[in-house]
C-alpha cells in the first residue's frame, strides 16, 4: 500500500468556461480535470505547471487552493491510496491547444493506451455527475461554493 499524489487545475475562461479532460486508459474512459501525478522530488505547484505545459502545452498561473481530499480514496488503476489537491489556475498564454465539442472525441487521435481529449463547458452548465471520480466532484463542490 502506497500513497499516490495528483495535483489538478480548474482552468475557467472569461466567458465562464471550464476546462475539463476526457480520457481512455486501457480502455476505461472518464471525465476529470486536467493534472496528474506528483514525481518524485517535485512540489504541487511544480506539478502543476509541468502537467498543464505537457498536456495542453499551456502555462499557468495559480489562483488560489480549491479542495485537497478529505476522505479515503482507493486508486481505479492500482492499490495506492489517492491524495488529490485542487487548485484554480488561469492560462499566462493564449489557449492554442485543440478543444472538442462533444465528449470523448478521439475521432482524430493515434489509438494508444491512454487517450486524452479537452472541452470547456459552461461553468453553469457542469454537474458532479459530469465527472467520474468522488474527489473532482468534492472539488467542482467546492469551487462553485466560492464562486457563487
Amino acid at each position: 500500500m502506497y500513497f499516490n499524489v495528483r495535483v489538478y487545475g480548474l482552468l475557467t475562461t472569461d466567458t465562464k468556461e471550464i476546462l475539463i479532460s476526457d480520457e481512455k486508459v486501457l480502455n476505461v474512459s472518464f471525465t476529470k480535470f486536467p493534472g496528474g501525478g506528483l514525481e518524485y522530488g517535485e512540489g504541487l505547484i511544480d506539478a502543476l505547471k509541468r502537467e498543464f505545459m505537457e498536456e495542453c502545452q499551456l502555462e499557468i498561473d495559480i489562483v488560489r487552493h480549491i479542495y485537497t481530499t478529505d476522505f479515503y480514496e482507493k486508486s481505479s488503476f492500482n492499490d495506492s491510496q489517492i491524495i488529490s489537491i485542487y487548485y484554480q489556475v488561469q492560462a499566462k498564454s493564449p489557449i492554442l491547444f485543440d478543444i472538442k465539442t462533444s465528449p470523448f472525441d478521439f475521432s482524430k487521435e493515434k489509438q494508444q493506451e491512454k487517450m486524452e481529449v479537452f472541452r470547456f463547458m459552461p461553468i453553469d452548465s457542469l454537474q458532479e455527475a459530469d465527472l467520474t471520480f468522488k474527489t473532482d466532484k468534492m472539488a467542482w463542490h467546492q469551487f462553485r461554493e466560492l464562486i457563487l
